[in-house]
């Protein structure tokens, strides 16, 4: 059972919510030539590829750390994703902006794999304030920082640009010098469920259809694609007033100069409102710049799509043509008007669409508003995230939030881990992503070799490891 705190005498809002209006479109009927209703597949059987002692899912975030993690601990792990490189969004999605690390204090609570992929990428490739700076409330500090994606309600904090290729090659060496195995280029199909356990998923690729057997199953497919499909209840519902029902496509511009564009919105107020006048007649919705790794390359996260699916290949779709018709729009807005982008060229649009939410596990005990806020520590505490406000403590990630309620032989990592629609909002994230990914190695490295089930590990034995691993904890409370 958790341990409490006590209850703080208000109840502070969220915060950090809803940073720029979205552009809502109304789904359209799916565009398809009539069809017969439905088409019988001929039954077949397909060749095992392979077997794991621990098969993941998505190589985003999580999945790479879940990987890694288990693969340290002498586990047979094959890791397995759908594109040509790791790092889901953070790489693919260009969401190259890693939010918070450290807690409002300045202590660095997203550690462990965290801090290994981060640590090897070449010279260059990180932007962010030294350790020295992290939880300063020096003024100056605070509003350099503020423009630069790591100032937030006073507090300079640890919340890095990175370039994504370095990101991308990291991931690829820090999995192969683990000793897991990777398949790339494959999608997963279905889950193998076998008497309500997941014994491994069929994959689709070049070579046809496969079968990939393994111990435990950990889906990091950002979606929840293999405990949906293997039967295990998710919520779909986001918190009204965020933009989490968003989708957009990002894209980064180089040509720029974005010192020279700080200090125009800094110092021009109303030449700012005029280009976002400008752009909500013209574009439909203003979408502003945020730094990179490097001042010439500038890196846009809309414009934000509402009223679509991430579940859903019509909507999908739309969602690559209406990001990048709207970006070509918006390129013109900016060179013509915008200080600092009178040269700016399109660098790449993301391979990876961006999804914010879809599903959300069902789970043992999902991480909910009315227990962070109080400042519950969980005993199987297997991460720490930093909470959305000074006003709160920093949030304990329990191990049954990977678990889901019913279904046996697999954990869930990411942003689809169990838990309430405003705790989304910062679980979502990629440190939160790196942190319940290698959570669920480890357990899952744990359930093989111990020959148990995941909800059956002892979750201080998994503890032990992550701490191991170089993962912060907190200690947990005696009870009295």
């Amino acid at each position: 059972m958790p341990a409490n705190s006590s209850h703080p005498p208000s109840r502070p809002p969220l915060g950090d919510i809803g940073e720029q209006p979205s552009l809502h479109l109304e789904r359209q009927p799916p565009r398809r030539r009539p069809a017969r209703s439905t088409y019988r597949e001929p039954s077949r059987e397909i060749p095992v590829r392979t077997e794991a002692d621990v098969v993941v899912v998505g190589g985003g975030p999580a999945g790479t750390a879940a990987a890694v993690a288990a693969a340290r601990m002498g586990a047979d792990v094959l890791l397995i994703e759908r594109y040509g490189h790791l790092g889901g969004l953070a790489t693919g999605g260009l969401v190259i902006w890693i939010d918070r690390m450290t807690d409002w204090s300045g202590r660095q609570v997203i550690r462990g794999i965290a801090d290994d992929l981060l640590g090897r990428l070449w010279k260059g490739a990180v932007f962010g304030p030294e350790p020295a700076c992290w939880g300063s409330h020096d003024e100056a500090e605070v509003s350099y920082w503020s423009d630069r994606g790591a100032g937030f309600r006073g507090t300079v904090t640890w919340s890095p640009t990175v370039d994504p290729e370095a990101l991308k090659c990291a991931s690829l060496d820090l999995v192969g010098e683990s000793g897991a195995r990777l398949l790339l280029h494959s999608w997963v199909a279905m889950p193998i469920v076998e008497e309500g356990v997941v014994r491994g998923v069929v994959v689709e690729n070049k070579e046809g259809r496969q079968a990939v057997l393994g111990r435990v199953v950990v889906d990091a497919s950002g979606d929840g694609d293999v405990y949906a499909r293997a039967g295990a209840a998710f919520e779909t519902d986001v918190h009204p007033g965020s933009i989490h029902h968003c989708i957009n496509v990002a894209w980064l511009w180089g040509g720029v100069d974005m010192d020279r564009w700080i200090r125009f919105k800094r110092e021009d107020p109303e030449g700012l409102a005029q280009l976002r006048a400008r752009a909500v007649e013209t574009v439909g919705v203003f979408e502003r710049p945020h730094v990179s790794w490097r001042n010439d390359v500038a890196v846009f996260m809309g414009p934000r799509l509402s009223g679509l699916s991430g579940l859903d290949a019509d909507d999908l779709t739309r969602v690559e043509v209406e990001s990048r018709r709207r970006m070509l729009q918006l390129l013109e807005l900016y060179r013509r008007h915008a200080p600092g982008f009178e040269n700016a060229w399109v660098l790449e649009t993301a391979p990876q669409v961006g999804v914010r939410h879809t599903r959300r596990l069902v789970g043992v005990q999902p991480i909910v508003r009315d227990e962070w806020e109080r400042g519950v520590v969980y005993e199987d505490e297997v991460g720490v995230s930093p909470s959305l406000s000074p006003a709160f403590p920093s949030v304990s990630i329990p191990l049954r939030s990977l678990l889901p309620e019913r279904l046996e032989g697999l954990l869930a990592a990411g942003r689809t881990i169990a838990s309430d629609a405003q705790s989304h909002i910062f679980l979502r994230e990629i440190p939160q992503c790196w942190v319940t990914g290698q959570a669920a190695g480890v357990a899952a490295a744990v359930a093989a070799s111990r020959g148990v089930l995941p909800r059956q590990v002892d979750a201080q034995e998994v503890r032990a490891e992550l701490r191991r691993q170089g993962v912060f904890l907190q200690e947990v409370p005696v009870p009295t």
